[in-house]
This record gives structure tokens, sequence and C-alpha cells, in this order.
């Protein structure tokens, strides 16, 4: 039957190479740099910032959303070119804008790269936050529908049981986007705070997500709909995990110091994977408790989802330390070069690691969300991270070479290098009303991030019902996909555009 020709079509894979993740991963910063500096050199030949939303809207789709959609395809052979393709357009921008500039001031470049040194940035909005959970939503979506066709490479789909796929990287990068933001890492006097009442803030905001679960559960039941059932098992799915990894990290964060959630992360990650090794727990989560994959009662027939919460706990309380760091105060830019400096030491002494639990613990495995997993998955959401906040901090400097110039979603300078006079802020932050805001894509989807991925959900499983996903030509998937990803961004522009926000608990 075609349910059972589409679950075969998404089984039994194995991934792909951590390379070829590292190198796709550098495309979106490298397409949020190519947007940001257009927009200058726009600036720098029209005197004026990009007003048409629909040209906002345009240009924001076919630099930021539609590569992404192309890599994972067609040009998915070339991947390991592209980020020189078009790191190399975006030098050539970078040349024209500085070239253009040079003719109308004579200050050197030295003493540019000096006052940029000294810049002083708003200290309330870390643009890459904002752009890391976006995107890693932008790239699920994309992925959610883009797997049931052909010109998905079967190495980039879950892996079956050990393996890296791009989508077992995304499951795990959704849980520490959600953690950068959680009420533990955002409230700034926890002295006079109860301490319990993140926990209690987290019962009443999760109840959407248990919802959800229950909604897509009745739903793929009803339809008969497609389903990789050793993927979280037969009734349980992303929905649920999130929820009940909110609710307890929530808990470990209410009764340890949210300063050592890192100390909680290791001991749950290490304590878990040695349960694994020392225990039959494996062999139950990967062949159930008969040892024939039986699927008999709640806990065998939903073990991978029930047993992953503690891999996918120790993610969660991993990124709620990066997101504390973050927290400090550091609104200078050479502030922020160290810190660069500082999470990409910390990369490396990830993968050293990586590649110890590989060799001696087991490899990595999404299934079970083992200790290679959750190092794997901490180690590239940081490196995206910080490409990011790497992006940010090069439009930074191409600002000051173009007085004036705006970019949307990107840090405002708010103290001059050369008098200590404040500026007024070059770009309208997420989160502040303003113009600016309303004509930057990533400003839209982050105001209903989870109306986003429910609507990618909805839309993904419409076109599987009315559509022969297995047999379709390479034209005709390269429009469905761009079709698709450009209905749910235009929905969220709208929404955005009147200020409407569909958040009601």
């Amino acid at each position: 039957s075609p349910r059972h020709l589409k679950e075969a079509f998404i089984s039994n894979l194995n991934g792909t190479s951590l390379l070829e993740i590292s190198v796709g991963l550098s495309l979106p910063p490298l397409c949020l740099l190519c947007r940001g500096l257009l927009l200058i050199l726009y600036y720098l030949n029209y005197g004026k910032p990009l007003s048409s939303r629909k040209q906002s809207l345009l240009l924001d789709f076919l630099v930021l959303v539609s590569p992404l959609i192309f890599s994972c395809t067609v040009l998915s052979p070339i991947i390991f070119f592209m980020p020189a393709i078009i790191a190399a357009f975006c030098a050539g921008i970078f040349s024209k804008i500085y070239s253009q500039r040079k003719h109308k001031t004579r200050v050197s470049f030295r003493q540019i790269v000096k006052d940029f040194q000294k810049m002083y940035l708003d200290p309330e909005y870390i643009p890459a936050v904002t752009v890391f959970r976006v995107y890693i939503n932008v790239l699920t979506s994309i992925s959610i529908l883009a797997v049931d066709f052909p010109q998905y490479p079967r190495r980039y789909a879950k892996a079956e049981t050990y393996g890296t796929g791009v989508m077992d990287l995304g499951v795990g990068a959704f849980i520490f986007g959600n953690a950068l933001v959680c009420p533990e890492v955002r409230q700034k006097s926890p002295v006079t705070q109860p301490r319990f009442s993140s926990l209690a803030r987290q019962f009443s905001s999760v109840w959407p997500l248990i919802f959800l679960g229950i909604g897509r559960l009745l739903s793929v039941k009803s339809i008969e709909y497609h389903e990789h059932t050793s993927e979280y098992g037969v009734h349980w799915n992303f929905f649920f995990t999130l929820a009940f990894v909110r609710l307890a990290a929530s808990l470990l964060l209410a009764i340890f110091p949210k300063k050592n959630s890192w100390i909680v992360a290791i001991n749950l990650a290490v304590l878990y994977q040695l349960i694994l090794n020392a225990t039959s727990l494996k062999m139950f989560i990967l062949h159930g408790s008969n040892g024939r994959d039986t699927r008999v009662g709640f806990l065998n027939a939903n073990r991978e989802g029930l047993l992953s919460l503690f891999g996918y706990l120790a993610i969660y309380m991993a990124s709620v330390q990066v997101g504390l760091c973050l927290r400090k105060c550091r609104n200078s830019v050479k502030g922020w070069i160290e810190a660069v400096c500082f999470s990409l030491l910390t990369v490396l002494v990830l993968f050293v690691f990586l590649h110890v639990s590989q060799v001696y613990a087991e490899p990595v495995s999404r299934r079970m969300a083992n200790l290679s997993f959750c190092i794997w998955v901490v180690a590239h959401c940081l490196t995206l991270f910080t490409w990011f906040v790497v992006t940010d901090l090069m439009l930074v400097f191409t600002k000051l070479l173009v007085k004036g110039s705006s970019v949307p979603c990107c840090w405002n300078v708010v103290r001059s290098p050369n008098t200590g006079r404040k500026h007024e802020p070059e770009a309208m932050p997420i989160g502040r009303e303003g113009k600016l805001s309303h004509l930057c894509l990533i400003s839209a989807i982050n105001k209903n991030q989870l109306l986003f991925f429910l609507l990618a959900n909805v839309m993904t499983g419409t076109v599987n019902i009315l559509i022969d996903t297995l047999h379709s030509k390479t034209a005709f998937t390269l429009c469905i996909l761009h079709f698709y990803m450009f209905f749910n961004c235009l929905v969220m522009y709208i929404l955005h555009a009147r200020n409407i926000v569909l958040k009601f608990w």
C-alpha cells in the first residue's frame, strides 16, 4: 500500500557524516550575512532602506529560505562547494560596499577596525538567539516535507538506530533552542521569586503542547497516515517529548541551582549511558521486552519516546547553561569576540569528547538519545549559534562603514566608539515595535513560532494526502517545496504585519 511504501522509504537509514552536517550548518549564517549585505548595499545606492513589504518578503524568502531548499535536494551532491560559493558572493558585495564608501571618506581601514572593537551593543537584545530558533524551525519545516520526496537524500533523513542524519540533529536542536529562552534563563531576579514559581508557569504553558500531541495522535491514527514507529513509538510524538522535558527541567532547576545546570546535564547523560551499557535497557529499547520488537503494553509501545526523555533532558539542561552564559553583561564588541573564541574552544572540546564517547561508549543514537547523541547535538548547536554571532558582528562592522544603514534582526549600536554618545538604533530589535521589525521574515516567524511549526505539520500532511510524493519529478518537487514554504512564511508575515500573536496561554 502507499502507506507501507512511504514508511519503508524513511526506514532503515544510517545518516551521513559529521563533516557534511557541519558544512550544511554554515549555510544559514551565510544566507543571513548575504541578506544583510544586500540591504546595506541597497541603502548605499539609494540613500534609504528597503521600504516595500512585498520586496522585503521576496528578498528574505529568496535569500534566507530558498537556498536551503535547493541545498537539501538538487544541490546536495555539491553541498561541500555551496558555502564557498555563497561566501564568495558575500565577499563581492562587501568589496563593492567598501569601494563605494571609500570614495566618500578617507578614514583608514585600520581606524575602522579600532572603532569597531570599541563599539557598544544593546545588552538586552541578542539577535543570534532569535535567529537560531527561527532557523531551526525553518530547517525542520523544510525537512519534514522534503524527506517524503526522492530528491531529498536518504542520508539526511533520521537514522534507524545508529547514525547522524540531518533530521536527527533537528530534533535535538529544537530542544536546545527552547531552553535558551526558558523562564529560568530569562528570570532576572531569582532571589525574589518563589522556588517553584517557574515550575508552576511551565504547567500553565505546556498544555498547548499536550493538546497538540493528542491532536496529532488522533489525526494520524484516524486517517492511517504513514509514521515511523521506531522514532517515538506507537502513541508518542515530539509534542509530548517537548512538554515533558520542559516540566522535568523546571523541576530540576527548582531543586538544583541553575548555575550548576551543566553539572546536572553531564550527570544525567553519563548516568543514562551507564545504565544503557550495564543493564538490559538498551535491548529493551531496541527490541522490546520479549526481544522480538513487541508493542504490547504502553511501555513497550512507546519505549523510544519515553526513555529518550533522559537524553533530551540532558540537552535541555546544557542549553540552559548556555543561555545563562549569554545573559552575562557583554555589551561591547570586544567582549563578544572573546565570547566567540571561548565558544569555539568549547566546541572543540565537545568534539573531542564526542570522539571518545563514540569509540568507548557507543555511536550516536537518536532513538536512545544516548551520551554520544547529547554531546553531538550540543556541539553542533553551539557551533551554529556561534556562527550566527559572528555573522551579526560582521554586519555591525559593515554598518559602521555605511552610516545610517539598517539591517533588521541585527545588533543595535548603543554607544559611539569615539565620543561615548548614544546612537539612535540602526535596526529595531525583535520584540520592540517599529517599522523595520515589520519588514523582516525572521521577526514574523519568531512572533508565532509554535503556529509556524503547527502549520508546517498540517501542510505536510495535506501535501502527502493529495500528492504521490514518492514518484514526483525534480521540477515538480522543487515547486511544491517552494510553494509550501512560501505559504507558511506568508501567513506568518501577514500576522506579524497586523501585529497578531496567536498565543493565549
